[in-house]
């Protein structure tokens, strides 16, 4: 029989890379709900990677609200059906977001680009 791997707050922290202060944050938005013993909170290997979800969604810009749906459905629909068109949905916005906001980049560049080629020439023809 396999004893089940359990982590505590420091070591999630040290494995993941991040502060034990952010792992308490998403508890607090219940994003993850671990166990206590004690005073201490104990993950397991759900927890642990429910907290790898939620740090790459972070990464990708998603909400914490889009994050605990998210979750959630992964929680209520065994066959991860809801969640994976949920998980499509976010996406497609999200790469709509990131797609406009691209399109302002490369506009404000070139305004940039422009605006400091005008003071370069003024500044040659003085």
């Amino acid at each position: 029989m396999s004893k089940e791997i359990l982590y505590t707050v420091p070591q999630l922290s040290k494995e993941l890379h991040i502060t034990e202060r952010t792992i308490r944050f998403y508890e607090s938005k219940d994003l993850i709900k671990p166990s206590r013993a004690g005073n201490t909170r104990i993950f397991n290997y759900k927890d642990r990677a429910r907290l790898l979800i939620i740090l790459r969604a972070k990464k990708l810009g998603f909400s914490l609200n889009d994050i605990k749906t998210y979750l959630d459905l992964y929680d209520v629909d065994p066959t991860h059906k809801k969640q994976s068109k949920n998980a499509l949905k976010a996406i497609t916005q999200r790469l709509s977001q990131l797609e406009d906001q691209k399109k302002e980049i490369l506009l404000t560049i070139k305004e940039l680009r422009s605006l400091k080629n005008d003071i370069e020439d003024s500044l040659n023809h003085q």
